[in-house]
């Protein structure tokens, strides 16, 4: 197998394409299955080489990954606890995400859905809103469980990157995430995603109730009024309850009880509290991150892809920030100018770029101009920083390609010409093979082909102090749920179809034995 097959393989992969799908549009591109060597198992035995060469020294490869970030990339944070040499949670942040919490990081809310590799580690990144109203994210963070303690050590990860508290964070009304708050955001103030609460209405109420219209109606303006007082609120909350008979339901006394936790009116004397009610910014970048990165087995395989993910994101908010200056012309205040060119840098942060002036020879780490024979967005980017305004010729190049391409144009429609085309390609292949030695591509798949295929700068290691963690069963995931309330059983069963009784012909939740015309049938006969 070439490595531009190996290649290939892996970079399906990242598109969620698995092997036996990669080798079919393989063959799709090729025009057949007779033009690739490779079967389907090799495809599937690469895939299981590199997981094998990584194996346990995983967490100590990313772990190594990320601490090689941070000692060569600008302003970049990375904090991982172990426990007992395993590890337990990761939180990064860049340059770039720095810049926009400093900016924009009155509001900010995480959620712990996302679950990533085959450890079921939890991928929480935490999400502000920008000055398009589009969502970014400020940090990220990978745990291996739901603790009190695993929440307040990524608080605590989260303060000593970015120095200061946000105004206002947005959770669930997780227990263990509450208490995190609570305890490292002293001056913050937490507030609970209404859409949750409000999605827990249907199991509170009686089937009757939740169909009535006007409760419903009358209930949702009540809670998402934003510019409702406080004792406004209370007053009409209580007649509300009273003319439905819900002052002894406990679920409507416990919600409010903590009505300063989720009503909007209660937030009203916060700046930009506007922005978030929900958490369904950071559902829909988990989501974002979940459709645009393959987790795949490995938290190697899951970073490389979170690279590749952030930056079709940053990309995003670079296409708009454009739009806003084609529109606008005002001048900008220095904090924006700091922003914009943090937003420049980005293109580099994931890469090293080298630059030697003398032998007008530029190298960067991603080896772009190595597989497409054009310089990469991040060597200009560092060209335009060192004043370097001539790209070196060495770096301008016919695309072979595209010449092969333009003959192929050519001769298409000359059955002679297009034969003759086709015995010189096959003339100049034979005479490359024939003085080709390979030294890289191995039977089996080494270490150095994995790590270039993953696209990792540094070496496996040899000694393991950090171990991956065992799989969790992390809160809402594998088979144990938890014991359904009466009222939550009766509603699921409200929604089923019932059977017909024989005894008086409907669909009704009872049987012959039960059905109430046979029982008052049978009663009134006996009394008479």
């Amino acid at each position: 197998m070439s490595y531009s097959e190996k290649e290939f393989i892996v970079r399906a992969s990242t598109s969620k394409i698995g092997p036996t799908m990669a080798h079919k549009l393989r063959a799709s591109l090729r025009g057949g299955y007779e033009f690739v060597k490779p079967k389907v198992v090799d495809y599937k035995n690469l895939m299981r080489d590199i997981n094998r060469v990584i194996g346990y020294k995983d967490a100590q490869m990313i772990v190594n990954t990320m601490n090689d970030r941070r000692a060569h990339y600008p302003n970049y944070s990375f904090e991982f606890n172990c426990q007992e040499d395993v590890l337990d949670c990761m939180f990064w942040a860049d340059e770039t995400e720095k810049a926009y919490y400093a900016e924009f990081g009155d509001v900010i809310s995480f959620d712990a859905t996302f679950r990533t590799n085959k450890y079921r580690m939890v991928f929480v990144p935490f999400t502000a809103i920008d000055h398009h109203k589009k969502s970014v994210t400020v940090g990220s963070r990978l745990l291996s469980n739901e603790s009190i303690e695993s929440y307040s050590w990524l608080l605590k990860a989260f303060l000593k990157t970015h120095g200061k508290e946000p105004t206002l964070v947005l959770t669930d009304q997780d227990a263990a995430i509450k208490q995190a708050v609570e305890n490292m955001f002293c001056n913050s103030k937490h507030r609970l995603c209404m859409w949750h609460i409000m999605k827990k209405l249907k199991k509170k109420i009686s089937d009757d109730l939740f169909t009535n219209t006007d409760f419903r109606k009358r209930f949702s303006k009540l809670v998402w009024d934003i510019n409702m007082e406080p004792d406004v609120f209370e007053v009409k909350w209580g007649l509300l309850m009273k003319e439905f008979n819900l002052e002894d339901t406990r679920w409507f006394k416990d919600m409010f009880t903590i009505r300063d936790s989720w009503i909007p009116g209660y937030f009203s004397d916060i700046p930009m509290c506007g922005l978030m009610k929900t958490i369904s910014r950071s559902e829909s970048m988990n989501s974002f991150f979940n459709t645009y990165s393959e987790s795949g087995n490995l938290l190697l395989n899951f970073m490389m892809n979170y690279d590749t993910t952030i930056q079709k994101q940053r990309n995003t908010q670079r296409e708009l920030d454009r739009a806003s200056k084609k529109a606008s012309y005002k001048m900008q205040t220095p904090r924006e100018i700091e922003l914009q060119a943090s937003k420049i840098y980005t293109s580099t942060l994931f890469f090293e770029v080298e630059i030697k002036a003398e032998e007008k020879e530029i190298n960067c780490s991603c080896e772009h101009f190595k597989c497409m024979g054009v310089l990469c967005r991040h060597a200009f980017t560092i060209m335009m920083r060192c004043g370097v305004k001539e790209i070196p010729e060495r770096y301008i190049l016919e695309r072979g390609e595209r010449i092969f391409e333009s003959c192929l144009d050519i001769v298409r429609d000359d059955k002679k010409r297009l034969a003759l085309f086709a015995e010189k390609q096959q003339m100049l292949l034979k005479e490359f093979e024939s003085e080709y030695i390979s030294p890289g591509l191995k039977s089996k798949t080494d270490g150095e082909v994995v790590c270039k295929l993953l696209g990792v700068t540094i070496p496996i290691p040899e000694e393991i102090n950090i171990h991956v963690p065992e799989v969790q069963s992390n809160k809402g995931s594998g088979i144990k749920k938890r014991i359904p309330s009466a009222g939550e059983v009766a509603y699921e069963n409200s929604k089923k179809e019932h059977r017909m009784c024989s005894g008086c012909g409907k669909r009704v939740p009872h049987n012959l034995r039960t059905c109430p015309e046979r029982v008052g049938v049978a009663k009134s006969t006996k009394d008479s």
